[in-house]
């Protein structure tokens, strides 16, 4: 979510989360197939979705246009290379996917965070597509399916056209915050071994708790773009099959193998990186509260499934970027391990 924060007192405000079903990325051409530099990618993925426009901000940040059949719409995702890199490159570079959270942006890691200093020291790429409110899953839509697809946009379109035309590696981590955090626990679970790593700051990781889907749908309700919340995974007791196929919980057994970083506060009052002004520090704010919940929940099924997971569950901190930055620097250095990346 935006710096802004949500300080709700008693409405439960949840954070909206989600994945939906794929494919693995095809693996990258020859390098003779990438476009010239300066050029939209030439390569389109599997259903057509391509890059039609590319600007370089400066000399490791390039924004990508993606005209996306699986989101019926062009959006945007942001990449940072490493040194080094080239487009017609022969080798691949291992690749972070970073999701953002509702009422945000792919902008909001390189707006809220250092990691374009962090990612500097390492060789490796980081990619940063747009997510918006679209709940990191392909839409129920009461059982019709179609647009919008946010999981086939992230785990078929986005790769596809990464590793066919950016010299992107099949060597992934994903990292989110929010429902993002939500979004990169999901797609490790619903693909396994896309990704050797991921790391969840603060998402919802027990989609089918109860009390949870009413939450959620509460919050995609009233505080964000979606509309009609009962698009996304369909009405909870009617379509529950559908909800627990997106749920963290229900697919944890999927994640062994795969490196796991889960985080939330637990109080939803300010911690340490909050600089809360003085009418604020009682505030409660009941998405962390539900995050930590679940987090919690999600922290004990992996365990007693006997699945290795480094947990950071510390009481107060709010639900925003001030304390998702220091949690990433705790993460980063155990998936750049994972990913066999030096530092």
């Amino acid at each position: 979510m935006r710096t802004a924060r949500f300080l709700l007192l008693t409405a439960v405000s949840a954070v909206t989360v989600g994945t939906a079903t794929t494919v693995a990325a095809a693996p990258a051409p020859p390098a003779s197939a990438a476009a010239p530099a300066g050029a939209p990618a030439a390569v389109p993925a599997d259903d057509g979705a391509t890059v039609t426009a590319e600007e370089q901000l400066d000399e490791r940040t390039y924004d990508l246009t993606v005209s996306s059949p699986a989101l019926g719409q062009s959006v945007k995702v942001r990449v940072l290379v490493p040194d080094g890199w080239s487009r017609d490159a022969v080798r691949t570079w291992p690749v972070v996917y970073a999701y953002h959270g509702g009422r945000d942006t792919y902008v909001s890691w390189t707006r809220s965070t250092d990691i374009e200093e962090l990612s500097a020291r390492h060789d490796v790429m980081v990619v940063m597509p747009e997510c918006a409110d679209g709940a990191f899953t392909d839409w129920w839509n009461y059982g019709r399916g179609g647009t919008p697809r946010w999981e086939t946009f992230h785990t078929q379109e986005v790769l596809q056209l990464m590793e066919r035309n950016y010299r992107a590696g099949t060597t992934r981590a994903a990292m989110g915050i929010s429902s993002g955090a939500t979004g990169a626990t999901t797609y490790a679970a619903r693909h396994p071994g896309m990704f050797r790593y991921a790391a969840a700051s603060s998402g919802i990781q027990h989609m089918t708790r109860p009390g949870v889907p009413t939450a959620v749908m509460f919050t995609q309700a009233f505080f964000t773009d979606t509309g009609d919340p009962l698009r996304v995974w369909g009405v909870p007791g009617i379509d529950d099959a559908n909800w627990r196929a997106h749920d963290p919980y229900e697919l944890a057994a999927n994640l062994r193998g795969t490196g796991l970083y889960v985080s939330s506060g637990t109080t939803g009052l300010p911690g340490e990186y909050d600089d809360p002004a003085p009418w604020e520090r009682l505030i409660v704010q009941s998405q962390e509260v539900l995050t930590g919940v679940t987090s919690r929940d999600f922290i004990d099924r992996l365990r007693a499934l006997g699945i290795p997971v480094t947990s950071h569950i510390y009481g107060n901190g709010w639900h925003d970027w001030a304390t998702w930055q220091p949690e990433m620097h705790r993460y980063w250095p155990l998936m750049m391990t994972a990913l066999g990346v030096a530092g």
